[in-house]
């Protein structure tokens, strides 16, 4: 310039898509991993899923014959693994309702290439985690208990208990995305039904698209209908979560009932849901070289959030330390004391590692960048997810006001067994989904490619 400073030219983003794709191809490669012959390594991952639910299976089993006396329950710690798993799995569900709902509304063309799996693996989270309330009760064949149903002792259920607004909110959550992940997926079957030689996937898949033709009447119901879903979804990623806080916050016991469960609970429920998505996200490019479609800028964007609401996460760490000094209640500051200095001080210490010192390194671009980077990160947090709900379940439960009344907690083999066995429920079916349906959306990366050649994302 003639002032002599020099002109800097701002760096352009990555693209959402990778360079040189036509509508022909994205369709070709995403539609192709559903339609290919199974690949080798398919059978040995799948098998090692299908015997971790041969051991869920097993130990439901004799959970059932024997009793939950086979679980490490006892007083005053009644609730334990169970409880702990349930919470773990419905946080893990938030992120596919996250990218999918609120991301569309507000337009963030990135969500389009880890919508569906995240979708998917909310409907399975919830699936594991519905499990849990229903085996805790001891007597799971009376769970309809639970619901509204008219009877004749005109014994209904207890509606200010929290436990019963868990039915609720995890069945309307479950149900609507549901409902969302379908609706999607609809445009996608029908192009399998087109390309598909098998008269049987023909026959499947064409049953699934419900008669689509792609015609403007379809497209025009299609998006008023995923457009209304997504709405409807958008408040669910606030209330479920909330409503499972409510089950600890309000009860009376020190460590508990705290007003900042509510969005210290679903905050922790989209950074676990994050974590849960990138951990599977990036093995899956990496199989089925989709890092055209899942790109850095994905990840980069995932970790952004992750880093945002792990803060949101320490914040809420902090803040309970915070709230029981400053309350001067001396029920509460023992409970802080007992978390960090007594017989559990260990996975306090862990959880502290996992989910606040380990998230820092996500302030550094070369860890952002990094795949391999990103998933040591992301199982850190799964982990640290896993150990907050085990504090604030066992910490707070196993000394209690009365000192004659404490006791120590450690989970059994069964305890043990459904938790791993649960992640083996979770696995085998995203495993059945990947083979049998589009894991990313084929008409939304589509609807991006024209926008893209008139300059209108990057």
């Amino acid at each position: 310039m003639a002032d002599g400073s020099a002109s800097v030219t701002p760096a352009a983003p990555t693209p959402l898509i990778a360079p040189g794709h036509t509508t022909a191809s994205v369709t070709d490669k995403i539609a192709s991993v559903v339609l290919q012959r199974t690949p080798r390594w398919f059978y040995p991952a799948f098998g090692a899923a299908f015997l971790l639910l041969m051991l869920f299976l097993y130990a439901v089993t004799v959970l059932l014959v024997r009793g939950t006396g086979v679980w490490g329950l006892n007083v005053p710690v009644a609730w334990g693994f169970a409880i702990i798993n349930f919470v773990w799995w419905i946080g893990i569900g938030h992120a596919g309702t996250l990218i999918s709902a609120i991301l569309l509304l507000l337009r963030q063309e990135w969500r389009t290439s880890i919508n569906r799996f995240a979708e998917a693996m909310t409907l399975f989270a919830v699936a594991c985690a519905g499990l849990f309330p229903i085996l805790h009760l001891g007597r799971p064949w009376l769970m309809y208990w639970l619901f509204p149903y008219p009877n004749t002792m005109s014994l209904w259920p207890q509606f200010r208990s929290p436990l019963v607004w868990d039915v609720f909110a995890v069945s309307t959550y479950a149900l609507v995305s549901l409902m969302f992940w379908y609706v999607g997926l609809i445009p996608d079957l029908a192009t399998l039904r087109d390309r598909s030689r098998h008269w049987f996937a023909r026959t499947f898949y064409g049953v699934m698209a419900m008669g689509w033709r792609g015609s403007s009447a379809h497209w025009h119901n299609y998006e008023k209908a995923y457009i209304l879903l997504a709405g409807l979804a958008t408040p669910l990623v606030i209330s479920v979560h909330s409503v499972v806080s409510f089950d600890f916050a309000v009860g009376v016991i020190p460590g508990w009932h705290a007003t900042i469960f509510p969005p210290y609970f679903v905050a922790g429920a989209i950074f676990a849901g994050f974590a849960m998505v990138v951990t599977l996200a990036i093995p899956l490019r990496a199989v089925f070289g989709l890092h055209d479609f899942i790109t850095a800028r994905h990840l980069r964007n995932m970790a952004k959030i992750m880093l945002a609401t792990g803060l949101i996460v320490a914040y809420g760490y902090v803040m309970e330390l915070f709230f029981a000094w400053y309350s001067g209640n001396p029920f509460e500051q023992f409970m802080v004391i007992n978390r960090i200095t007594g017989p559990y001080r260990t996975a306090w210490f862990a959880l502290i590692l996992c989910n606040v010192l380990v998230t820092q390194l996500l302030w550094f671009p070369k860890v952002r960048r990094s795949v391999i980077g990103m998933w040591i990160v992301a199982m850190f947090i799964n982990v640290g997810m896993w150990l907050e709900r085990f504090i604030i379940v066992v910490t707070s439960l196993h000394r209690d006001f009365l000192p004659s009344s404490w006791g120590m907690y450690s989970g059994t083999f069964w305890d043990w067994a459904v938790l791993i066995g649960s992640i083996g429920l979770f696995l085998s079916l995203m495993f059945l989904f990947i083979r049998f349906l589009p894991m990313i959306s084929i008409f939304e990366i589509r609807t991006i490619l024209p926008k893209r050649s008139r300059g209108e994302v990057s």
